[in-house]
């Protein structure tokens, strides 16, 4: 069913508050976009899929046309209802490899038509039933270039989505429970993610009739401070040779020195860093002092330049997708990347002795950084994804480099 929205203007037999014929679920936004009831933001009427019931998230987008299913597992999205402006969600179905973590972190989506039924494979399951079994609430139906536009030109939106097959709808409480979310900025949700105790990892990046490795004959031991690890990012650790401890996102300097590491990898997460920052950055600027290699990735990359002094913001977007061209500046080449960050380092505010080594060719925003005289640097983008398809794997061999010539 094609979505509708209020007020009455865009459908001027349908009261406000009173769903359209054969929707079953409906998104609330608390922003007060234009078209909004007067009882709080925009209302977006649909089709519920995956689990029912109620979630509430930050409605960001991404545009990548691959991958929804290490989307929707990527730590790095907790917090948020992902809006997808491919068309064609479902189509590959799902399996039980392509998955970043046991337990999906993002707290929605919304597709544009019905779930593709699939036609792959590798599929094991429909889209459909792997949502409930995380028990993901979904809306499809939607106008995802109309939302789209909406929270490019006013930001990302505080929203509500409710599923309700018998088509029950409190618009009020919805609207009253989107305005009452705090949203990301100040919000610390590496806790939530992290792991509670550490563990180690030797699983290998996947292959075509092999599946996923085993990395037997490491050469360096990488202490990962996991803030919200992506598993590829840890296999791509284990495939350049390493072996790998996964340490939580409150572990102390002293917890992860005791490991004896040739190197320290600060993970991905979500949140805002610079909450998630009163707890890490003293650690890490405790371990730059040992002279230790160390490489982070997005909210790592954030945590780690906070420790070095520079500050970071919010962005009015954020990055999300897999077709973000990057450049190297030592080299002058340009790497197609992907992202997923809601939060930027402030390039203005980087002291002295650290050095701007990528940047965004879309909006010239900072996306890495290189301690001058120290085996110290980090990016903003997500090196072990293969939008390029493998444009920025040879951060983790430079990483492994590092370790070499310590």
């Amino acid at each position: 069913m094609a979505a509708q929205t209020t007020p009455a203007t865009d459908a001027p037999h349908t009261p406000p508050h009173t769903p359209p014929r054969g929707a079953t679920a409906a998104l609330v936004l608390a922003n007060g976009a234009p078209g909004g009831s007067g009882t709080g933001g925009e209302i977006v009427w649909g089709k519920g899929i995956g689990a029912t019931g109620t979630t509430t998230g930050e409605v960001c987008f991404n545009t990548s046309i691959t991958g929804y299913q290490e989307i929707l597992t990527d730590p790095s999205y907790a917090g948020q209802i992902i809006t997808f402006t491919f068309p064609h969600i479902g189509n590959v179905g799902t399996n039980p490899e392509d998955i970043e973590t046991v337990t999906p972190a993002a707290r929605g989506l919304i597709l544009r038509g019905d779930i593709t039924h699939p036609s792959n494979w590798r599929a094991s399951q429909h889209l459909d039933a792997w949502l409930k079994s995380h028990n993901l609430v979904g809306l499809a139906g939607v106008d995802t270039r109309r939302l789209t536009r909406l929270i490019r030109d006013s930001g990302a939106p505080t929203g509500v989505i409710h599923h309700a097959p018998d088509g029950t709808f409190d618009i009020p409480a919805l609207a009253a429970a989107a305005a009452a979310w705090p949203g990301l900025e100040g919000m610390d949700l590496a806790r939530e993610v992290t792991c509670r105790q550490s563990y180690s990892w030797n699983e290998s990046l996947w292959a075509i009739r092999e599946g996923f490795g085993k990395q037997e004959n490491p050469k360096y031991h990488v202490v990962a401070m996991d803030f919200g690890a992506k598993r590829n990012i840890l296999r791509a650790l284990a495939s350049a040779g390493c072996r790998v401890t996964v340490v939580p996102a409150t572990a102390s300097a002293e917890d992860v020195l005791r490991h004896r590491p040739d190197g320290i990898f600060l993970s991905n997460g979500p949140g805002d860093p610079a909450a998630t920052g009163e707890y890490a950055v003293p650690v890490i600027r405790q371990l730059i002092k040992f002279g230790l290699p160390m490489f982070g990735i997005c909210l790592g990359h954030q945590l780690l330049s906070l420790a070095l002094g520079a500050k970071t913001k919010k962005m009015h977007l954020g990055h999300r997708g897999g077709n973000h061209p990057v450049k190297d500046l030592a080299t002058g080449r340009v790497e197609i990347t992907s992202q997923n960050h809601g939060f930027v380092v402030d390039e203005a505010t980087l002291p002295d002795g650290v050095e701007l080594s990528h940047v965004s060719l879309f909006d010239k925003t900072l996306e890495g950084i290189r301690v001058t005289g120290k085996p110290v640097f980090s990016v903003q983008y997500h090196p072990e994804a293969s939008p390029g398809p493998q444009d920025s794997h040879y951060l983790f061999d430079r990483f492994v480099e590092t370790m070499a010539k310590a």
